[in-house]
């Protein structure tokens, strides 16, 4: 805890079993890979389903051959878009996924930071990405899959989530090592306060304002590294012959605003109501699907962050 307040992160070996806690997730993951490539092939979108492949190129094939407009990753992602929610919008919804965010070792860790009444954040993702070398060039610029540029998680949420006790948890489904794009970060950033971040491209610090010495951080399959919402953080470029896949995850104290009002978080754990907790994936895919029903009937998101793209460093 000393470390985490000193630094803005922290590293904590083998919190997950890869085996029990993180295979299902995969499995889960080849199946969906599975479906989707079957079912574009016999469309005609795909010139085959790369059956014969293993995971980590067969996936890379397909967002090469995939025509843009089916945004393979999105199929992936357990989030939807800032923009452009239609009815037909992918998300992944799948039980594995959901056991993951309810990991009661992950949540009896992050219980240590912020308590037993948690609120699992609805700011998050899956990145699964191949070697940049791979990527076609219209995703060259997608932090699910390619590198993600310097950013603190408080420069992507909504000012009302600014006093929230917002906890990021980042696992690795695949070891990340420098080779492969893991995280870097700035140590002790997080006593620097919030920057300013332009929008383009996404949210980013801006060179002259980040400081400090990055400090790269590799991490083994089954250990989970935490950090401060203020913690400076980017991803290293992937240079590798494989993927790198995690998941980023948030939680909080239940009650709190979680910066993103428009996108449903859930009860993980409460030991004073249990009775509240979400403890059915259908009903965690059903608050995301709702929500996208009703971004899609013209409801508007509203913003995600609070830059205007106009700040006086961005020009």
């Amino acid at each position: 805890m000393d470390a985490f307040q000193q630094q803005g992160f922290l590293i904590v070996e083998d919190v997950l079993d890869p085996e029990r806690d993180l295979d299902p997730v995969v499995a889960e993951y080849e199946s969906l890979l599975d479906g989707l490539a079957a079912r574009w092939h016999a469309a005609g979108l795909l010139p085959s389903t790369f059956r014969e492949l293993p995971f980590a190129q067969r996936f890379a094939r397909v967002l090469n051959e995939a025509p843009h407009d089916l945004n393979v990753m999105s199929h992936f992602d357990i989030s939807l878009p800032a923009e452009g929610v239609t009815a037909e919008t992918p998300i992944h919804l799948g039980p594995a996924t959901f056991g993951l965010l309810r990991n009661e070792r992950l949540l009896d860790l992050v219980a240590q930071f912020i308590g037993d009444e948690i609120y699992s954040n609805p700011i998050q993702h899956t990145r699964i990405k191949p070697p940049e070398r791979q990527l076609p060039e219209h995703l060259q610029g997608s932090s699910l899959l390619a590198k993600t540029d310097w950013h603190q998680d408080k420069g992507v949420h909504l000012p009302e989530a600014d006093e929230t006790e917002l906890l990021t948890v980042w696992l690795p489904v695949t070891d990340a090592t420098e080779a492969n794009g893991c995280l870097c970060v700035i140590p002790g950033s997080h006593r620097e306060g919030l920057v300013t971040h332009c929008l383009r491209p996404g949210a980013r610090i801006p060179d002259q304002l980040l400081g400090g010495q990055p400090a790269p951080l590799p991490i083994r399959r089954g250990s989970v590294l935490l950090f401060h919402h203020l913690t400076k953080h980017a991803s290293l470029t992937n240079t590798s012959d494989g993927i790198r896949w995690s998941f980023d995850l948030r939680y909080q104290p239940i009650g709190q605003p979680t910066g993103r009002p428009a996108f449903p978080g859930f009860i993980a754990r409460s030991r004073k109501h249990p009775e509240t907790e979400v403890t059915d994936w259908r009903d965690w895919a059903e608050l995301w699907r709702a929500t996208r029903s009703r971004l899609a009937a013209g409801q508007a998101a509203g913003k995600f962050t609070r830059w205007t793209g106009e700040e006086e460093v961005c020009a």
